[in-house]
């Protein structure tokens, strides 16, 4: 089983109530500002960040769906893209195919990702101590979000 210990809250202030953040690696290219929200159903990589990761405009899919948000504001798609996303380092590394809705929109984060891709890594998120655990391939991995400073 996946546990949480005091060990766990190394460099967190509770009292914070920072968001998970991390750092994954996304088409060979280290992605930091990395939202970590069980919130929704959509993985989203913005505009911005697909365009200065150099992917191939034909890897493109047309998605014409829009995403209605938090405010009921329709925000466009520009399709989505599929992209293999590592999650930690070597040894305790993990990489999976993840669906992403390229969306353009005015955000301090880069990346998105939701429920499923979650739950395609196994991870098992503590917003408390700003860690995010699961099945790596040498065993059970763990990422600590980065706190404000």
């Amino acid at each position: 089983p996946i546990t949480f210990t005091d060990d766990d809250y190394t460099g967190v202030c509770p009292n914070q109530d920072d968001p998970m953040v991390i750092v994954v690696e996304v088409a060979n290219w280290e992605v930091h500002k990395t939202l970590i929200d069980q919130g929704s159903l959509a993985d989203i990589l913005y505009w911005p960040t697909f365009l200065r990761l150099d992917i191939p405009h034909s890897l493109i899919q047309p998605h014409t769906e829009p995403l209605v948000g938090f405010a009921v504001e329709r925000v466009h798609t520009r399709g989505y893209v599929d992209l293999l996303i590592t999650f930690g380092t070597s040894p305790d590394s993990r990489r999976i195919m993840v669906r992403y809705l390229l969306v353009e929109a005015n955000t301090s984060y880069n990346i998105i990702i939701e429920r499923p891709t979650l739950n395609q890594l196994g991870a098992v998120v503590s917003t408390l101590h700003l860690t995010m655990k699961f099945p790596g391939s040498g065993g059970r991995s763990s990422l600590s979000g980065q706190t404000r400073r």
